[in-house]
């Protein structure tokens, strides 16, 4: 039986470097079936992938996240590479992560920059600093037995199992960050391959705003904690604005007790509002928990009915 590999190269403006990227997975996997999506590029990009043998479409929606929605929609497959039109991974990487979703090893394979040459290729200190960051809370609030190794990484294989489960809410660079998240909390299998990277060729541009779209990726982060995991987020909250209540009311007890009397009213009102807030925050984790829960029942659902079609 032969697999159908697709690969997957979202673009916006990589005249520069996207006929070798095409050229080289050609190589790589010589049975795959090549797609460049180009993002209202102004340069030559989509004419130099036709040229290449790539099979080019279009995504008016600017934003990463935009282009690998249509692209999960658009296209079936046995295992999904996914890679930057940069030419910042090398694709003799691919067959091997290829192979380990088609044996059914993995769910995700990451390709793990930051365990190989990124932080001495990539001439952008920020960024070496953003990516360190986004793995620490990533790995910090998602417990998980593996660790992630690389959130950031544009190289990726999926399985047909998370592509048509993944419900895409990103629109821009935030999507990498979503994409581990979502493995991670519905219990995906995930595997990091050690790859080589090699930064931009002089004249390339990242398209990664360093601030702008670090920050995305955090409130990105702290929403999808908030949305998984509701009751570590609120029960947390919760915790926390009982012992400030409770330090604040003890010395208004400890003189009511010695005096009868309440000399601090506005003491005593603001550690009873705070209270009552952290009784609120402790019920709505219950309850929005209670949600989280259900969904994942669906999504569960929703797997075994489209591990069902994938083995039809």
């Amino acid at each position: 039986m032969n697999n159908k590999i697709a690969v997957l190269i979202p673009c916006y403006n990589e005249a520069q470097t996207i006929g070798k990227v095409v050229e080289d997975f050609r190589v790589a996997l010589p049975n795959a079936d090549i797609y460049v999506y180009d993002n209202n590029s102004k340069d030559d990009t989509s004419k130099i992938a036709l040229e290449k043998g790539a099979i080019v479409r279009f995504e008016p929606r600017q934003g990463k996240g935009n282009v690998i929605r249509s692209m999960f929609r658009d296209i079936d497959a046995d295992a999904y590479i996914i890679v930057d039109g940069d030419d910042t991974y090398p694709a003799e990487y691919a067959a091997q992560m290829a192979d380990l979703v088609l044996q059914k090893k993995a769910d995700m394979v990451i390709g793990d920059r930051l365990s190989s040459t990124y932080f001495e290729e990539n001439k952008r200190p920020f960024h070496n600093f953003g990516n360190s960051l986004v793995r620490y809370f990533i790995n910090a609030l998602f417990s998980n037995n593996k660790p992630i190794k690389d959130v950031m990484t544009g190289y990726r294989a999926f399985s047909p199992l998370f592509v048509k489960s993944f419900p895409i809410l990103s629109e821009g660079f935030e999507i990498e960050t979503e994409m581990t998240i979502h493995a991670l909390d519905k219990n995906m299998l995930i595997e990091s391959m050690p790859i080589a990277y090699r930064d931009r060729p002089q004249g390339s541009e990242s398209k990664l705003s360093t601030y702008s779209d670090g920050i995305k990726v955090l409130l990105t982060i702290f929403n999808l904690y908030r949305n998984y995991q509701p009751m570590k987020f609120f029960g947390s909250a919760a915790l926390l604005l009982f012992f400030v209540s409770l330090f604040m009311i003890i010395p208004v007890l400890i003189t009511y007790f010695e005096t009868g009397l309440v000399p601090r009213f506005p003491t005593l009102i603001v550690s009873m509002i705070l209270l009552v807030v952290s009784c609120l925050s402790f019920f709505a984790g219950l309850i929005l928990d209670t949600n989280a829960k259900n969904s994942r029942k669906h999504i569960e659902i929703l797997m075994n009915i489209l591990t069902m079609k994938v083995k039809n």
